[in-house]
């Protein structure tokens, strides 16, 4: 598929911390749940716009590890909220090419979503249009913490020897060890940091901190957010020419 004539030298993988579903929803007086009702929604145009752009991979932040924290309400809701798209977008993910996976601690989650998970994966995994990964009771440390463990229990079993042990040995324990590492990671809402995302990932990956909440993050923004980022110089660690 060729790029978007406006935009050169896209990223081949962005990844969204999707903040601002909450306050965009108490701006206009309702409920914290309509702003992720409506930040559900951006996600289906930001993954059209990608296979327009010809970005291959697109990894967003849905529910962190420390978003148990939240009241017993909004974290039922968003459960519901995970099994609702899931049903409802399943088939038009399918037709449209869109490869899902889902990264993160699944045993936390109840048995009904973790199996709507699994069937989403079963039935896009031969697409090839757009690689779409969802992380769900995801933590950046949790995973490099559970990377590790099953590391040394490999170790221990003689699987593994630990003298070639290398960051390409860790790598593939991760949850993402089937994607490239993100070009591009873009937060919303204003906040300028990176809450716990894709810590090992992300070493090398540019940063775009956009003031825009996510449910009004539109495509023409995003559009001009990945030109931006095609102006940039990325040097990892080496001198330019």
């Amino acid at each position: 598929m060729a790029k978007d004539t406006e935009v050169q030298n896209t990223p081949d993988h962005v990844a969204i911390i999707m903040d601002g579903n909450g306050r965009w929803a108490q701006s206009r007086g309702r409920p914290r749940l309509f702003g992720h009702h409506a930040g559900a929604r951006r996600v289906k145009e930001i993954v059209r716009t990608c296979k327009d752009l010809d970005i291959g991979y697109l990894t967003i932040y849905a529910f962190s590890t420390e978003n148990w924290k939240r009241t017993q309400s909004e974290v039922a809701g968003l459960m519901t909220l995970f099994r609702q798209y899931i049903k409802r977008e399943a088939k038009a993910l399918k037709e449209e090419g869109v490869c899902v996976r889902f990264i993160g601690d699944r045993m936390r989650l109840d048995k009904k979503l973790q199996g709507l998970m699994n069937e989403l994966e079963e039935v896009t995994k031969g697409n090839t249009v757009v690689n779409l990964t969802i992380a769900i009771n995801y933590g950046g440390r949790d995973e490099v913490a559970r990377a590790t463990q099953q590391l040394a229990q490999d170790v221990a079993d003689g699987k593994l020897d630990p003298k070639t042990v290398n960051e390409a040995t860790l790598s593939s324990y991760l949850d993402t060890h089937v994607l490239p590492d993100p070009d591009l990671v873009i937060r919303t809402s204003g906040e300028a940091r990176i809450s716990n995302f894709l810590l090992w990932q992300s070493a090398y990956s540019e940063y775009e901190f956009v003031d825009t909440l996510w449910p009004d993050f539109s495509k023409e923004e995003f559009t001009k957010v990945i030109a931006k980022f095609g102006e940039r110089n990325r040097r990892f660690g080496a001198v330019s020419a």
